[in-house]
This record gives C-alpha cells, sequence and structure tokens, in this order.
C-alpha cells in the first residue's frame, strides 16, 4: 500500500488537537487549543473558514451537517456545517468534557468528561439524556457500536468498559490501561473504535498493540502488532471499509493493518517525531488526516484499500455527467463530485458495496480515487476512458440504484458525450476588498490601508464597526451599528463607504459618510436597482466608484450625486482609487489549470478624463491568484499576488509590470505569510503584517506592522556588478512617479527629483569604474549613452587617467553628440505649451478664479493675430515640434500661489501669445513686483488649449511671443546643471534687486533667454520679428505712449506685417545670424532662473539682462567645437 506522506502544516497553537473529514470528504476539520474549529478545504488551504467554541476545543465529532465540540467552559455545544451558526448547547458537565462522537445514523452523541462520567444525548431533543456512571477516574474516549446498542469507554482508571446503552449499565470491564489521575497526564489517549458495517470488532489500543474484541462474546479474539513499535499507542481508526485499522501512536508512528491477515501494510513517521493525537479516515479510505500535540495537521495521500477502489469510481463518474458550467461552482461541483462518497447509508453505494470485488475492479480507473480537479490533471493520461463513460451512464440518470443496469445502458449512451481529457477550468477567484480579511469571521478588518482600519465585529453581542484612523488630525475614531450588515468598506482622508449584500426583502446599499464635508448632513445613502449587489467599491479624490454583480461600475460624486457609469468586461475581482486615477482588476476569461485569467482597466479621471490601461491581460505568478491591490503613496498602481511577489507599474516602459519584491524570501516557514497594507516609493517601503501560520492576520491582538526592502529580481545580485545595477534600475522605477505627477498637475519634490538624478548618475559611474577595470569598454560606451552630459565628461577624465584612450575618444563623440541634442531638442519645445495647458498642475487651486473667463477671451483674440503672423512668416520646425509635444508637456514647478494674477496679463501665461517681460507704465508696481505674476501664471497654465498647435503650425519659427514661453520639462541635463549652478543664483539676486530700474529698460529687448518656466528655451534662435521689435519697439511706444503690454505687440505685428516680403527676409537673415551667440549664456541663465522658490522671478528678470548684453557681443555661428567648449564650460 504505498502511499505519500505530505508535508505538515500549522494548524492551531501548541496542544491537543482533533480532526476528522465531513461526510463527503470535501473538508477537513480540526480543532485545537486555541478554542478554535477549523474547516480546511485541503492541506494547502491558507484561508480556511474557523469558528470560535471556547478557549480551548477539547474534542470534536461531525456527522450530517452538525458539528459537536467539547470545550473549556464545561459544555458540549453544537454547531451548524460548514456556516458555523451556534445550534444551541447539548448538555453540561462539572468539569470539561474530554471526548466527544456520534452513533453511526448521527441521531446520538456521546460525551466523556474529566467529572467520571459519560452522557448519551439525543442531538433532535438535548433532554433526553443518558448518564452512564462507574468510572472512578477522567474519562478517556468513548465510542459507539454501530448497530447503537452498546457504547465503549476508556478511562484514566486503567479500564475499558462496555455499557449497554438503554439499561445505563455496564456489560463488561477489562483492566487493560495505566492508571494517572488526569487527562493530561495519561500516557496514552486509549482512543477506542468499532469496526463500521458488521460492527464484529472493538479495537482497543494496549501498549504498543492493538487488541481486538469480539462483540457480544467479548472475547479478546486477535491482536495487531509491528516489531517497529516502540511506544505507546495513541488512536486507533476504522477504515471506511472496515477492512483496515490505522494507529497512531506517541513517537508519531503511523501504522495501517489488514485486519484480516494481521498484517503491517503501510507504516510512516511523523516528520518531527511528535505525538499523533488524532486520526480520521476520509470516505473514500484513499486518505489519513492525522494531527499532533503540537498543533500541526498531515495527510497520508493515496492508501488503495480495496473498498476505496469502489469509491474511487464515484469522482470521475460524476463529474462529466455534470453541466459545464458546474465545473465553476466550488461548492456544488465538489458536493455533487462526492456524494456518492458520503457513508454506507448512501444510495449510491450499496449496490457497489454488495457486488464482488471483481465488478469494483472492472468499474476502477488506474490511477485510484480521483480527489480533485488537482488530480485529475496530474493523472489524466492514466484514466482509464471506457471507466469514465460506463460511471457516467450508471450515475447520469438519477444515481440507479441497481447495479445491473450499468452494462446494458451503456451502448447508446456512449457516443452522446465524448470524453474530454484537456486542461480544467480554474475555479474563479470571488471579489474581495483589499486590505480586508475574510468575510466570515466574527472580528475581522474591512479595511486596512494608508488612512486608517475600519474594524467589523458581528458576534451575539454587537454588530458594529469601527473606524480608525492612523493620522487622528484627519478624523476621531468613529463607532457605527451595523444594522444594515455592510460587509464591504474603504477609507479615505475624506469620508468612509460601506456596502451591504442585497436581502431577499432589502436591495443592496452603499452608504458614505462624508465627514470632511463642510455643511451638516454628512451622511447619503443609494439603494442598488434590484437584483444587482455591489461588488467591490473604493473611494478617490472626490468621487466614490462600486462595481455590481451586473457587470456595471457606477461612479458617484463624494457628495452623492450620480456620475457616469459604464460596463465592465468581466466580473470584478477588486477595484482601488488614489486622487484621480481608479484601478479595476476583473475576469476576463476562464482560466486553465489553476490559474487566474484577469485583466486591468486604469482610468484617470480629472478635467480629461482618459483611460490610461484598457483590459489589458493581468500578469500573476504561475498557477497564483490576486491576494492586494493598491497604490503607492505618490500614486503609482502595485499588487502582491498569493506567491507573494509584489508588482509595480512601469509607466516608462509602455504600462508594463515589474516584480519589485518576493515577500516569500523572507518567511520563515511555507505557511508564514506578509498581508500587506501599504507601499511607499519614497522612502521605499513596503508596509505589511507579519501572519505566522496564516494568510492574514487576527484584529486582536493588535498587529504589528514590519517594513521590508524592495528588490528587482535581476540576475547574479550577489555580485557587486548586480547589485549597482539593481540599485539603478530600481531607482529609476521608482521615480518614475515624478513625471506622471507633474504631468498630472501635482507638487512634486523638485529636491527629491534631483537627489534621485544624482543618485542614478553615481550609480552610472560607479558601474563605468567597474567595467573600466574589468576592461569592458564597450560596456562603457554603453553606461556613458544612459549619463547626462556633466557625468560624460567625468567619464572622459576617468578614462583618460586609466590609459584608455581610444574609450575616451569614443565618449567625447558621445559628448558632443548629447551637446547637439540639447541644442536640436530646446529650438523645438517653445511651439510645444498648446498641451500644457491640460496636463500641468493645479490651475483651479492655485489661480485667482476670476481672471480665467477673461484669460479665454483674450487668449482667443491673441490667437487670431498670432495666426495671422504666422501664416505669412517663414519657419520649418513645426513637425519635429509636434513630434516633441508629446514629450514636453510636464510643469515641474507644480502649484504656487503667487500674487492675483490680472486678467491683461493673463494671456501671456495662457499660451504664451504676448511678451511676458511687458514694461509696466509709471502707474504700475515696478518690474519686481509686476514679474513673479508672469512666472505665476506660466507655472499655472492648465486649462485645454489644442488650437495653437494647428494655428501657429504656418510658420511657428517666426512666431513672436510664442519664442519666450517653452513648456516645462525637465530633461536629466537641466537638473544636474541645476544643481552645480545654485549657487550663483543667490548672488544674482541681490543684484536684481538693486538694479529694478535697468531691468525694467532691458526687458523689452531680450525676449529669448527669458522666464524660468523657459527651461527649455535657452538656445532659441531669435525670430525675425524679435529682432524688429527689439528695434522698434522705442518708436511704437513714442507714437502710442500710453498703449498696454499686449497692445504694444498687436501694434508691431500689425507694422511688421506691412513691411515687405524682403525686408521680413532680412530681418529673418539677421536673427539667424546670431543663433549661437548667447547659448551657452542661456543654458546657465536658465538653469539659475529654475532653482525654485520665489527668487526665481527676481532672478530671470536679471537673467534677461546679462543675455542681453552678451548676445550683443557674441556673433559668431556654432559651430562643433565652439559646441563642445560650451558644454564643457557649463559643465564647470
Amino acid at each position: 500500500m504505498p502511499c505519500e506522506r505530505k508535508p505538515m502544516r500549522y494548524d492551531h497553537s501548541e496542544g491537543h488537537t482533533e480532526v476528522c473529514f465531513d461526510d463527503s470528504g470535501k473538508f477537513i476539520v480540526t480543532c485545537g487549543n486555541d478554542g478554535d474549529v477549523r474547516i480546511w478545504e485541503s492541506l494547502d488551504d491558507d484561508d480556511p473558514k474557523f469558528i470560535t467554541v471556547g478557549e480551548k476545543a477539547y474534542s470534536l465529532a461531525l456527522k450530517k451537517g452538525k458539528l459537536v465540540t467539547a470545550s473549556s467552559n464545561n459544555t458540549v455545544q453544537i454547531h451548524t456545517f460548514p456556516d458555523g451558526d451556534p445550534d444551541g448547547i447539548l448538555t453540561r458537565f462539572t468539569t470539561h468534557a474530554t471526548h466527544v462522537a456520534f452513533n453511526s445514523s448521527g441521531s446520538r452523541v456521546a460525551a466523556g468528561s474529566s467529572d467520571f462520567m459519560v452522557k448519551v444525548v439525543e442531538v433532535s431533543d438535548s433532554s433526553q439524556q443518558k448518564t452512564l456512571r462507574g468510572h472512578e477516574a477522567p474519562v478517556l474516549s468513548v465510542t459507539f457500536d454501530p448497530k447503537d446498542d452498546f457504547l465503549a469507554s476508556a478511562s484514566c482508571d486503567g479500564s475499558v468498559v462496555v455499557w449497554n446503552i438503554e439499561e445505563q449499565t455496564q456489560v463488561i470491564s477489562w483492566p487493560l490501561l495505566q492508571k494517572t489521575n488526569d487527562f493530561s497526564n495519561a500516557k496514552s489517549l486509549c482512543r477506542l473504535a468499532w469496526q463500521p458495517g458488521t460492527a464484529k470488532f472493538l479495537a482497543v489500543p494496549v501498549e504498543t498493540k492493538v487488541h481486538l474484541y469480539e462483540r457480544g462474546s467479548w472475547d479478546h479474539v486477535s491482536t495487531l502488532s509491528d516489531d517497529l513499535l516502540t511506544q505507546p499507542i495513541n488512536v486507533v481508526a476504522w477504515s471506511p471499509c472496515g477492512k483496515f485499522l490505522a494507529a497512531g501512536s506517541v513517537g508519531g508512528s503511523l501504522n495501517v493493518w489488514d485486519v484480516n491477515s494481521k498484517l503491517c501494510v503501510e507504516r510512516q513517521k511523523h516528520e518531527k517525531g511528535f505525538t499523533v493525537c488524532s486520526l480520521a479516515w476520509h470516505p473514500s479510505g484513499s486518505q489519513i488526516a492525522y494531527t499532533d500535540t503540537e498543533g500541526c495537521l498531515g495527510l497520508l495521500d493515496g492508501l488503495s484499500t480495496s473498498t476505496s477502489t469502489t469509491n474511487t469510481t464515484k469522482a470521475p463518474e460524476k463529474k462529466p455527467a455534470e453541466d459545464y458550467d458546474a465545473l465553476f461552482d466550488d461548492d456544488d461541483d465538489d458536493r455533487l463530485m462526492d456524494e456518492g462518497l458520503s457513508d454506507t447509508n448512501s444510495p449510491v453505494k450499496k449496490p457497489v458495496a454488495g457486488d464482488d470485488d471483481d465488478d469494483d475492479d472492472f468499474l476502477m480507473p488506474a490511477t485510484g480515487r480521483v480527489r480533485n480537479r488537482g488530480a485529475i490533471l496530474d493523472d489524466e493520461n492514466s484514466l482509464d476512458t471506457g471507466s469514465l463513460r460506463l460511471g457516467q451512464d450508471k450515475f447520469g440518470d438519477d444515481d440507479d440504484d441497481t447495479g445491473s443496469a450499468v452494462m446494458p445502458a451503456a451502448a447508446p449512451l456512449v457516443p452522446l458525450r465524448p470524453v474530454y481529457e484537456g486542461p480544467l477550468p480554474s475555479a474563479p477567484q470571488k471579489a474581495f476588498q483589499p486590505g480586508s480579511t475574510p468575510a466570515h469571521l466574527t472580528h475581522r478588518f474591512m479595511m486596512w490601508n494608508s488612512v486608517g482600519i475600519v474594524r467589523g465585529y458581528n458576534d451575539e453581542q454587537d454588530n458594529a464597526i469601527d473606524v480608525e484612523f492612523h493620522d487622528t488630525a484627519v478624523h476621531h475614531a468613529m463607532h457605527l451599528t451595523n444594522s444594515l450588515g455592510h460587509t464591504m468598506a474603504d477609507l479615505s482622508q475624506e469620508a468612509v463607504l460601506l456596502a451591504c449584500p442585497s436581502t431577499d426583502e432589502l436591495a443592496s446599499k452603499l452608504q458614505c459618510l462624508h465627514f470632511s464635508s463642510w455643511d451638516t448632513n454628512k451622511e447619503w445613502m443609494v439603494d442598488l436597482p434590484k437584483g444587482e449587489d455591489a461588488r467591490a467599491l473604493c473611494l478617490g479624490q472626490g468621487w466614490v466608484a462600486v462595481a455590481t454583480s451586473t457587470l456595471t461600475l457606477r461612479l458617484f460624486s463624494i457628495g452623492g450625486l450620480q456620475r457616469e457609469i459604464f460596463s465592465l468586461p468581466g466580473p470584478v475581482v477588486c477595484m482601488v482609487g488614489h486622487g484621480e486615477q481608479l484601478l479595476i482588476i476583473y475576469h476576463r476569461a476562464t482560466g486553465f489549470d489553476g490559474e487566474q485569467a484577469l485583466g486591468v482597466q486604469l482610468l484617470q479621471f480629472g478635467r480629461r478624463k482618459r483611460q490610461l490601461i484598457n483590459g489589458e491581460p493581468f500578469p500573476l505568478s504561475l498557477k497564483s491568484y490576486l491576494s492586494w491591490l493598491g497604490f503607492t503613496a505618490e500614486g503609482t498602481p502595485c499588487y502582491v499576488d498569493s506567491e507573494g511577489v509584489v508588482r509595480m507599474l512601469n509607466r516608462s516602459l509602455g504600462n508594463t509590470w515589474t516584480p519589485v519584491c518576493n515577500t516569500r524570501e523572507t518567511c520563515k516557514s511555507k505557511s508564514d505569510h506578509y498581508w500587506v497594507v501599504g507601499v511607499h516609493e519614497n522612502p521605499q517601503q513596503l508596509r505589511c503584517i507579519p501572519c505566522k501560520g496564516s494568510r492574514y492576520p487576527p484584529t486582536l491582538p493588535r498587529p504589528a506592522v514590519a517594513i521590508l526592502p524592495f528588490k528587482l529580481p535581476l540576475c547574479q545580485t550577489t555580485t557587486e556588478k548586480g547589485q549597482m545595477e539593481e540599485q539603478l534600475w530600481r531607482s529609476v522605477l521608482f521615480h518614475n512617479h515624478y513625471s506622471f505627477l507633474s504631468s498630472s498637475g501635482y507638487e512634486i519634490d523638485e529636491e527629491g527629483q534631483s537627489r534621485s538624478q544624482k543618485e542614478q548618475q553615481e550609480l552610472l559611474m560607479k558601474m563605468f569604474a567597474l567595467s573600466c577595470k574589468l576592461e569592458r569598454e564597450f560596456r562603457c560606451v554603453e553606461l556613458a549613452e544612459l549619463m547626462t552630459q556633466n557625468v560624460v565628461t567625468l567619464a572622459i577624465r576617468y578614462a583618460s587617467r586609466s590609459r584608455r584612450m581610444a574609450l575616451a575618444q569614443r565618449l567625447s563623440e558621445i559628448a558632443l553628440e548629447k551637446a547637439n541634442q540639447v541644442q536640436e531638442e530646446e529650438p523645438e519645445e517653445p511651439e510645444e505649451e498648446p498641451e500644457y495647458s491640460r496636463r500641468t498642475s493645479g490651475y483651479g487651486q492655485s489661480e485667482v478664479t476670476g481672471g480665467r473667463c477673461s484669460n479665454r477671451r483674450y487668449q482667443e483674440e491673441e490667437e487670431e493675430q498670432v495666426e495671422e503672423l504666422g501664416e505669412e512668416d517663414d519657419g520649418q520646425e513645426m513637425d519635429t515640434e509636434e513630434a516633441a509635444e508629446t514629450r514636453k508637456r510636464v510643469n515641474p514647478f507644480a502649484k504656487e500661489a503667487g500674487s492675483p494674477v490680472k486678467p491683461s496679463l493673463t494671456p501671456i501665461g495662457r499660451v504664451g501669445r504676448a511678451n511676458p517681460f511687458k514694461m509696466l507704465g509709471a502707474g504700475k508696481p515696478s518690474a519686481s513686483s509686476g514679474q513673479p505674476r508672469v512666472t505665476n501664471i506660466l507655472d499655472n497654465m492648465t486649462s485645454s488649449k489644442k488650437s495653437a498647435p494647428l494655428r501657429s503650425a504656418g510658420k511657428p519659427n517666426k512666431d513672436p511671443v510664442l519664442k519666450p514661453l517653452a513648456p516645462r520639462t525637465k530633461t536629466k541635463t537641466q537638473s544636474t546643471l541645476l544643481q552645480m549652478t545654485g549657487t550663483k543664483a543667490s548672488s544674482k539676486k541681490t543684484q536684481a534687486n538693486a538694479e529694478p530700474a535697468a531691468e525694467q529698460q532691458k526687458q523689452p529687448d531680450v525676449p529669448p533667454p527669458a522666464s524660468p518656466a523657459d527651461n527649455t528655451e535657452n538656445k532659441r534662435p531669435k525670430t525675425g520679428f524679435q529682432l524688429w521689435l527689439e528695434e522698434n519697439r522705442k518708436t511704437i511706444i513714442a507714437d502710442h505712449p500710453d498703449l498696454e503690454e499686449t497692445d504694444v505687440i498687436k501694434e508691431a505685428m500689425g507694422r511688421f506685417r506691412t513691411l515687405s516680403a524682403e525686408d521680413r527676409l532680412s530681418w529673418t537673415e539677421r536673427a539667424k545670424g546670431q543663433t549661437g551667440d548667447a547659448a551657452d549664456l542661456k543654458k546657465r541663465k536658465r538653469a539659475e532662473g529654475e532653482e525654485g522658490g520665489g527668487g526665481r522671478d527676481v532672478e530671470n528678470e536679471n537673467g534677461r539682462a546679462e543675455a542681453d548684453e552678451n548676445s550683443a557681443k557674441k556673433k559668431k555661428s556654432l559651430d562643433p567645437t565652439s559646441k563642445l567648449s560650451a558644454f564643457a564650460f557649463n559643465k564647470s
């Protein structure tokens, strides 16, 4: 009888533990020292349902949907199974009961107690009790005679007694055991067992042997022994067929005897040698579950007993006959599968049991009992298809009671259903709330996230919800009565959201406690339509989403206003919100072989709603399911699967998912897990709760949060090279959020961003040095491609000092390329403004609303004029500009609440259609106070602007006002420059303040190096119009002294347009001659201007003035060598 011993798993806390199977064999049920009864679907079930029955549970018995337990509160209780609802107390003792057992029909329960008594109670009416008195010490075990006439019991007084139940008298007593004073001190538990079916023998474990006593004569007819047994036998159990007897001993030995031949057919040893204190056979006879005194559960699998062969036919017989859909429903399908295996009273089993063994073998598949889908998968090739067909015919039509029907029926029905032997569908994962523990628990976490904790209590006394905030400044803790039976919750800085399923009378409800509301009505509730149940819900910033059973997603505002509604492509698994983002995971198809086929949608609501990820397949580890989903604190989607792998969205690589951590690597034992509650990218932290022997934590005591580090699973991370590569790409991945946040209009920590870029460049330099040492020059060049200009220069120095001249030469080519790239890119960038308006940082949040409508009006007028001018002017850059457009919309300087915006100035900021450096008339404030407004507007550009690129498309290069207003991306080069030029900026500020008047004079003259928002502007060649305007501005102002700045520009446009084509061309040529002059200076100026804070505003005026002087001095065009020298100069 070859069998496989499965690895033990943690089950209960240390101490006496018991186990049994339910009637169908679908569940393993255990109880232990922690007072819980756990219901396992299999040995690998990481999320067993549990029922708390007391402080300690000493024994359990299960029959026909009734679960009886003996607990430390001196009672024998009854619960329904598998729901676990309390069903009353059967009986009480003066101390705790030690053992309980059902009779074969499930109508009576016997219980033995430490107060020396044995009671027999009717399950249907617990008032009908019989008490058996006569033992002189605590009772160790009780067992019913299958025919229900007798009951046997063993006691610490050393006796084993057989009682007549009706007469309540002792039939016989054998003094077989060692005497002890208490159940806990007994050498052996002496768990007796009566042979099922025939009831011929009573098995009594005595020392290292098992005595068999014959029913009726009560003679000791035989002894089962094994020479290898050295320790006392603790428990014995008969196989369902009654032909085999299993025994578990104090030393951890497990033996199975064939009773007829008295041979030991199976020997196994507990993996750690702990005492086996309970045994149970699977109803099919193919498995034995056992538990030890340390609270662990084990399984012997693949026992092929001859009567288990009768049973094995049932699984394959039943399954193909089922409707295809039934495969998906765990509950139904396994029950159907095992109906025929319940017990000897099953109608299915009777005819077969009566048959000969030969007939049984005829129906038996080669593999033995098929326990579950997994087994079918493993052994699909060895299944005997003939037996499947025969079996299906036999049981396909309502379980015929006659065995004779098998053969004749087989022939006509075979062709109707071909046998399928391919991979089987996996049960789809049920919908869940990330950060919650299972709904069947009486005390559970309904939500644990970065805002707080929502706990649900549902016991006899109370059905309530407690909300606690990590930061009590957000809100004080709340206690809510849960009269509606809410099962789902979410929590944000603004509200608590709850939902309950529908009942026969009531619809499914969504309830929101909007505690951050400024009015007095802080709560709203909505009923979902009839037949629609909430399956998942989440909160975002100002919105609520709920996914329902009808594959619908409903959006509400945080105040309860119904918003968009759309259909989901499949049943939702879970969803989470963060700010303006909504992430939805759903079943896109049926998975096979234990896989889940999930899809993902990522939506962004803002002024411009869009879908970032549209139903792409969602990657999980092999044969795993989703266990947590969320956003990092910085707003990057990430998730954890049941294998413990944490993955994060890599936006810079086309929205792919990168594994960033494996929590299993830090678990000590196979059954330990980490329950994730939050992820942070800066600092890099995975916040989770370690759970010993479970997938989720208990609510009490309050679990402690641990912090795990991230680590990308790159190759060879033990080597120095591997470590640096891992650090570099982790740094790149974890700092992607800066560009996303700034493009979505959020403020970002620019210091943090520049720090991260500096860290990446340092790592590249270290890797470069390492590659040099290893003489990998090609690799050095690859690394240099990733560096910024400045770091390439350092690399050149390092290479020349290392006497690697060929490498230095190649690096200098790269340096030159990078310098050219910067110069080529920058002229293109200014035309990108059109789109930044809709992507940049908070228009609504930091701009004075009054300016908005006028913004639009002025802007439209300006555009029309610029458009006309653009059509007449020449220009060549439109193509490149549009390509660059997507790259450049980001505003790294997020919101800044400067002085109020004047409508007259707004158009400049909005689209860059006017000169932002206007001369302010006598009545206006001085330049130093006027200038910040302009930058402010630049920084707050928002509303949607699409017309501009099209309109200026004609000839943007000559567009006079476009030039100064570049969009505001920060390339890496610029931010490194930024660090290096920081010191100069402070000295510039003082000059700028000292000479406001001088600045005013010079402002109009030099638009190009303009404002700090013009990061990318520096190398911008002046257009002919700008040059013309510089020289003719004074004339215009003299003619019209009272004109506003925008009007001066309009007037200038008009005049420039009246020039002949040749004149305009000559101005353009002159402008081109100047391109190279101020390049270096502008680059410096820009870096200084960008440095942030209020100083920006003053510095940029200063920058303009100086750039002006320099541009006058230099008139050379920029040839390659001067470009390289310019870049070397910048670096310093």
